[in-house]
């Protein structure tokens, strides 16, 4: 699984509490603990959902969330609102400034996980599910594979691994940094200039019958699935 999490979250201990129970499920994580660096850190890690506490240092979760939805490049990012506000005015109050949903501390890991699953299921099914579709290009995350048409694409768990990335959200530019992070991870060394060797392995085996190249090359700034592309 390649599903980003953002824990924006002041808390030291329930920090670590999220980030080891979303990791063991698969997660990757990252933790910031100030809302004054929330939207940097936002630009930086590149989420496919946030948890946003709403009290926040410098920041609250509030006004975070309202910056959020009103950029473009971060207004479909599903944010999750975690908070001791019980009151359903406050509640609601979340909800209308953008949030997708509400959990109100203290609160069960099982509950959190449930949640970001169903959010996800709903604003991005492609991210939770095990099938997702791009065009002509089928990928299959139970069994590891990927189709094209009715031909099997032989792919290396690296390139299985970036193209799982790229699928999630057809048309978003994903920085050579940001699949470093994704695809092998934030604790190992690997030059930027792999990541372009490992796209090149992608494109030449899902384009080894001549199909079009689903896969666009931002200059100085990454790659993304062409959401132009056409099967």
């Amino acid at each position: 699984m390649s599903i980003q999490v953002l824990v924006i979250e002041d808390e030291e201990a329930l920090q670590g509490l999220l980030e080891y129970n979303l990791q063991k499920e698969g997660y990757k994580v990252a933790i910031e603990g100030d809302g004054g660096e929330a939207l940097t850190a936002v630009a930086e890690h590149s989420p496919d959902i946030i948890l946003l506490d709403w009290m926040l240092p410098n920041k609250n979760g509030i006004d975070i969330c309202r910056a959020l939805r009103k950029d473009p490049k971060t207004s479909k990012i599903p944010i999750i609102m975690i908070t001791a506000r019980a009151e359903e005015e406050d509640k609601l109050r979340g909800l209308d400034y953008g949030a997708d949903d509400y959990i109100t501390k203290p609160f069960s890991i099982s509950e959190v996980i449930a949640r970001i699953r169903a959010v996800l299921r709903r604003v991005n099914p492609s991210i939770a599910g095990d099938i997702a579709s791009f065009g002509d290009i089928t990928l299959d995350r139970e069994q590891m594979r990927v189709r094209r048409g009715d031909r099997t694409i032989d792919l290396g768990p690296t390139e299985f691994r970036l193209f799982e990335v790229l699928i999630q959200r057809p048309g978003r530019v994903y920085s050579r940094e940001q699949l470093l992070d994704r695809v092998w991870g934030q604790e190992v060394y690997v030059e930027n200039r792999t990541v372009d060797v490992h796209v090149g392995r992608l494109r030449k085996a899902l384009n080894q019958s001549g199909d079009n190249d689903p896969i666009r090359t931002v200059r100085a700034a990454g790659y993304a699935l062409d959401e132009t592309y056409q099967s």
